[in-house]
């Protein structure tokens, strides 16, 4: 028993945590991994003439607008799994999958949309960088995401042993 409330204590620790991050997960990830931060990173991969930097930067930070209220909800989901973690229902579990399907299918409108805006700015060959860094970056945060949260049952299985 005391094994079990252990590893729901840890649990909630690590879901109330993470929640807690949720406006400086991306920034704090990207720093970690790269040394330095998102806009500096882009900045540099992309490596745009000033006239060009001039016009990206209206998309980008149009971009970045969106994609953080975008990550806000993904939070929300998150917080709203860890809240339900330990009584999961069919129902609850139904209203959490297509949320977090809807928030992906979000997040690939908004780099269609983006990708269009920045190839009017700077070119395709640039806008097609630019998204091919996000989705990187992206693929690299959600993996964080996924590595610190429970699959659903698998603390039950932990109990169990």
């Amino acid at each position: 028993m005391k094994k079990l409330s252990l590893i729901f204590i840890l649990a909630a620790a690590t879901f109330s945590s993470y929640a807690q991050s949720s406006f400086k997960e991306d920034l704090d990830v990207v720093q970690s991994v790269y040394g330095k931060s998102k806009s500096d990173l882009v900045k540099e991969y992309m490596n745009l003439s000033d006239t060009q930097s001039a016009a990206f930067t209206k998309v980008y930070d149009s971009y970045e607008a969106q994609r953080k209220a975008l990550g806000q909800t993904k939070f929300q989901l998150l917080n709203d799994y860890a809240a339900n973690y330990a009584t999961l229902t069919d129902e609850k579990a139904d209203q959490l999958a297509k949320a977090a399907l809807k928030n992906e299918i979000d997040y690939e409108k908004l780099f269609s949309k983006t990708y269009g805006q920045a190839k009017k700015a700077v070119g395709s060959i640039n806008a097609a960088k630019f998204i091919q860094l996000e989705v990187y970056l992206q693929t690299t945060i959600r993996n964080e995401i996924q590595n610190s949260i429970p699959f659903i049952g698998e603390l039950d299985k932990a109990k169990l042993n």
